[in-house]
Order: C-alpha cells, then structure tokens, then sequence
C-alpha cells in the first residue's frame, strides 16, 4: 500500500507503543516498563496492528523493536491471562490478534530488527523471534514457558523455533519451556548476535543505518523471497498451534497453573 507523505500513520493513537525516530530508522518501543512490558489485553491490540502501520509509514525504511527499561517481554499479563478463565471468548480473541501479529511481521516489506534487553519469554520470545535480525545484549535470556502455565506454545513458538532450531531441539526447549541466555541463544543459531549490554544500542543503531543506506528494494525484496519459505509453514503451524491453545486455557491444568502463581506456589499438575 503506497502512502502519501500528508496521509503519515498516527503513532500518536497507539497507548502502550511507544515511537522514536532516527533518520529513517523507527523504533518501535513496548512500553511498560514497571511490568516488563508484560503484554495486557490493549497491548496486544495494538501489537496486531502495528506492524502494517510501520510498514506503511513514509518518513522510515527500517523498523526495529524493542521494550522500555531492562525488559524486551515478559510474554503474557497474569491478570489478562486470569480474565481468560472467566471468558473463552476472550482468549480467542487474543489468537486472532495473535496471528495477526505475526502474520503483519512476515508480511512487512521493510527490514525488522529485534533489539532484546532482559526477557524475551513467550510472546516476547516469539515477537523477537519472527523479526528478521535479532540483536540481544548479554543480560538478555529467551524462552517459550507455555507448558508451564498449563498452555500450548500457540502465539508463534512451535513455528519459528523448529525453523531456527530444527524440530529435535526445538522440542526440548518447547516440551519443557526452560530459558536460553542470549549467550546460549546465540551459539545455537536461536538469535544472531549477544553483545555487550553497554554495546547493544549502538550496534543496532549502526546494523539500521547499513540497511537505510543499501538498496532498499533489492533489501525488502530478498526478505520477501526468504519469507515465502516460512509463511506458508507458519501459516499451517500457527492455525493449529493457535487452536490447541485455545484447548488448552480452558483445561483444569492451566487454572491451577494460574492459582498457583497468584500464590506464589508450585502448580500441582494433573494432566487434566
């Protein structure tokens, strides 16, 4: 979609996403730093439709996304999780703005890069996961921990970490849901660079400048060719991936697992 420079996005519109501009490189900041910018139901809205916006804005050719203080995502908002219990309807929602969500980063023409500070876990993870670089400074550490909580790794996980991974270890990490450092994230191929946290923003910022300085068509063009590889498969993953979850937030296993945390407890799992 062509874009007028009069007819600009209003990023002023969104509430939890915050924007900054550096020539033609804009950043994309999740902004809720006192809850390591945890996803809540109004963040997750805005997530869904924020990447065809960048897309289409005319004053940038480099997108990259990043969260507020020490934290890329702690992944999904316990009280928004909890309000799910009560309401199936709303976690079927939150797949539909999920797959939309990732869908629009695989659709994007312009380059993504993820800049990963503290936890990338869960949808965090995924969100980073699916952009298409991803730099992370040494505190960084990343994770899909759905099957702790009693879920399906349903927003994106089952998708991308076999792709980067190969099914065999990506099963290890999903089946389980334990935490890579970036270190380990990147020796394995999870991620493509772990830096120095004092090196990170000026590293991203000089990755950004070289792709606003390439030949942009050439650019978003090979992504799209790399892309057609991965959507169709991301396509098939996440429709069932997104179906499962949705099972499983309704199965006494999660509500335990939600119990639990509020109680500052171990769940008791039953396989129910």
């Amino acid at each position: 979609m062509l874009v007028k420079p009069e007819d600009s996005v209003k990023f002023d519109q969104y509430e939890h996403l915050r924007f900054e501009r550096r020539g033609r490189v804009l950043t994309i900041v999740m902004n809720a730093p006192e809850a390591k910018n945890a996803v809540n139901r109004k963040m997750h809205r805005e997530l869904s439709e924020v990447f065809n916006d960048a897309d289409d804005d005319p004053d940038s050719d480099v997108i990259v996304l990043t969260g507020a203080g020490d934290s890329f995502s702690g992944g999904g908002d316990i009280n928004w999780m909890k309000s799910m219990l009560d309401d199936p309807w709303e976690m079927e929602t939150a797949n539909t703005e999920g797959r939309r969500a990732i869908f629009t980063i695989l659709d994007m023409q312009k380059p993504l890069i993820a800049k990963v500070r503290g936890p990338a876990i869960g949808l965090g993870a995924s969100l980073a996961l699916f952009c298409d670089i991803v730099f992370a400074s040494d505190t960084a550490k990343f994770g899909d921990p759905h099957v702790k909580v009693g879920l399906v790794a349903g927003d994106g996980g089952a998708a991308i970490w076999p792709h980067l991974l190969g099914h065999q270890r990506a099963k290890e990490y999903l089946m389980t849901g334990d935490i890579v450092t970036a270190a380990e994230a990147e020796r394995i191929g999870l991620i493509n660079h772990c830096v120095p946290d004092a090196e990170l923003d000026a590293r991203v910022d000089a990755f950004a400048d070289r792709l606003a300085g390439g030949a942009l068509k050439a650019i978003r063009w090979t992504k799209k060719a790399i892309n057609a590889g991965l959507k169709p498969t991301a396509h098939s993953v996440l429709e069932l991936s997104f179906a499962y979850e949705l099972m499983s937030g309704r199965t006494r296993d999660h509500a335990e697992a939600v119990s639990a945390f509020e109680g500052k407890r171990k769940p008791r799992f039953e396989g129910r």
